[in-house]
């Protein structure tokens, strides 16, 4: 429900804000006295577009907010959590036009672009404007209508539940069918790749330890004769090193009695001496583990040339990538092994689903079909009433094999203006002021039934008077019982149905500029005013008492 429309440096609006109730709000005025232009401020807030005309003082910007009670608006709420916008009990939209031409929407004061604006206030605001009703030639509204009538409700859901499945199965195929189609292109190239690294059978680090193998048996010999050398110098030759260690120590134990200090560092030599007796048997096990096989080397090189032959065609430097990849081709050789069943599965799957909503569509279109005619026909009474007593609304719903959001019935409503016999659709056949009264009695039928957002209605009445006019304030009131209205009106018996009324007009400010005012009426202004509609600007008493009627 819009609460709030507040307007700044509009076209001829300085500012002005306007409160509304959940009724019928009817706006009324002088041609010319600003209206449309209020109108035109609310369509920026519903995402039209503005250009930098619309400022009067061109040193600052324009703004537009409106303020909406959303607190229980489930599907708009639900379009703000996927925008990841705040959810707000009021949301409060706003548009800002700048001197440069930059425009600005937020709501809840987080930027939005036009597009996002749009579709989010359509889910607030359904503004009715002749040349404008673009609902009738929206699929969704057709069925939206007549599922309302039929009650189909609970049924509807049930199939685009399972709709919706049915269209997850497919996508499921679709997509699995495709990198079946791929896989079976490079299967064989695949199944090559993977037999080659399978074969070499790679272990963990395995390249990197046969690297470092490979330097050592490289230098055998010279390691063998530096290890040698070594321990020959500990253990072995005319004056091996730990020997003469060992006659050094027993020198410094013979005077440990009479030198302080001589028994600890006789102590310490000691342990050097075991310490080099254990590095001289590491030295000996070293050199004696130490393989001069030719045929090892070999066997080596060419493991390593393997090695690095896959790391090159493989684009990897390691043996953990040589590994993973391999571990990758066999997964994909076995995914693709599964793929026959899983599409299999999939067929039955989408055939039993497809029975589902089959059954389920069968269901829509004879409920459809068994309202269309009832449903035409009350909509064509209305028509009579709201002055189109020649018109006739068919409602036409054709089966058809393939399987949609709403079923798989092909709705149309079709429409004669003269009872010529000749149906068109209603979008081609109808004018601006018939397609606004076609879209208020559809409205005005479905309205208990139908979750409507804000409704306002741009001059719904032009072209006719007297009763015609009279029902249309009824349908309009009706509606309201069940959705905000706001209608722009300049028939007085449309103006006296409203629950609130709003009159517009024009003020010249002492600096000579012209300014729109609007102001609500109260009940002897409201009556004055329609007698204003009825009678001209000085009324007569008769014109005063109908007005009262009106109102009454």
């Amino acid at each position: 429900m819009l609460q709030k429309l507040y307007i700044r440096n509009y076209v001829i609006i300085d500012e002005l804000e306007i409160r509304f109730d959940q009724h019928l709000n009817v706006i009324t005025g002088e041609t010319g006295a600003g209206k449309s232009i209020i109108l035109g401020a609310l369509s920026l807030i519903l995402g039209d577009r503005a250009d930098t005309s619309v400022l009067i003082n061109r040193e600052e910007k324009s703004v537009v907010e409106a303020t909406f009670h959303t607190e229980h608006n489930t599907y708009f709420n639900g379009l703000l959590q996927r925008e990841e916008l705040d959810i707000e009990p009021l949301t409060l939209i706003r548009r800002e036009i700048s001197a440069t031409g930059k425009s600005r929407a937020f709501i809840n004061d987080t930027p939005v672009t036009l597009t996002q604006l749009n579709e989010l206030t359509s889910a607030l605001v359904d503004l009715h404007r002749q040349f404008d009703n673009r609902a009738l030639e929206e699929h969704t509204f057709l069925y939206e209508v007549i599922d309302a009538v039929a009650e189909n409700q609970t049924l509807l859901a049930d199939y685009r539940s399972q709709y919706s499945r049915y269209k997850q199965l497919q996508g499921e195929y679709r997509r699995l069918s495709d990198s079946l189609a791929q896989w079976q292109k490079e299967a064989d190239y695949k199944q090559f790749l993977f037999d080659e690294l399978e074969q070499a059978s790679f272990k963990e680090e395995e390249i990197e330890a046969a690297e470092q193998q490979l330097k050592q048996l490289s230098h055998a010999e010279q390691i063998s004769s530096v290890l040698q050398a070594v321990y020959g110098a500990l253990e072995e030759g005319e004056q091996p090193l730990n020997n003469e260690l060992k006659r050094l120590r027993q020198q410094l134990q013979s005077i440990t009695a009479v030198q302080i200090g001589a028994e600890g560092l006789a102590q310490r030599m000691e342990s050097a001496i075991l310490e080099l007796k254990d590095i001289a048997e590491e030295l000996d096990n070293m050199q004696r583990g130490i393989d001069l096989d030719p045929g090892q080397l070999q066997t080596l090189q060419e493991r390593l040339d393997l090695g690095y032959r896959l790391q090159k065609k493989h684009g990897v430097q390691t043996t953990a990538e040589l590994i993973a990849i391999h571990q990758q081709l066999s997964s994909e050789l076995q995914e693709q092994n599964n793929a026959g069943q899983a599409l299999q599965d999939l067929q039955e799957q989408i055939a039993q689903a497809t029975a589902t909503l089959t059954r389920l569509a069968a269901q829509l279109h004879k409920k459809r079909q068994a309202t269309a005619p009832g449903f035409a026909g009350k909509v064509n009474e209305l028509l009579a009433l709201v002055g189109m007593p020649n018109a006739l609304l068919k409602i036409e719903v054709q089966p058809s094999e393939s399987l949609q959001e709403y079923g798989s019935d092909q709705v149309s409503f079709l429409f004669d203006a003269n009872k010529s016999g000749k149906f068109s659709p209603v979008q081609k056949a109808a004018s601006g002021g018939e397609m606004s009264r076609i879209m208020l009695c559809i409205k005005a039928f479905t309205a208990k039934a139908l979750a409507l957002p804000t409704l306002i209605f741009d001059e719904v009445d032009a072209g006719i008077s007297g009763e015609a006019a009279k029902q249309v304030g009824l349908l309009l009131r009706s509606l309201s019982d069940y959705h905000q209205v706001l209608c722009i009106t300049h028939q007085p018996q449309v103006a006296g149905k409203g629950t609130q009324h709003y009159y517009v007009y024009k003020t010249t400010t002492e600096q000579g500029q012209v300014k729109t005012r609007i102001r609500l009426l109260n009940n002897d202004e409201r009556i004055r005013a329609i007698a204003q509609m009825i009678g001209g600007e000085q009324p007569s008493e008769a014109a005063i008492e109908n007005a009262r009627e009106l109102v009454g």
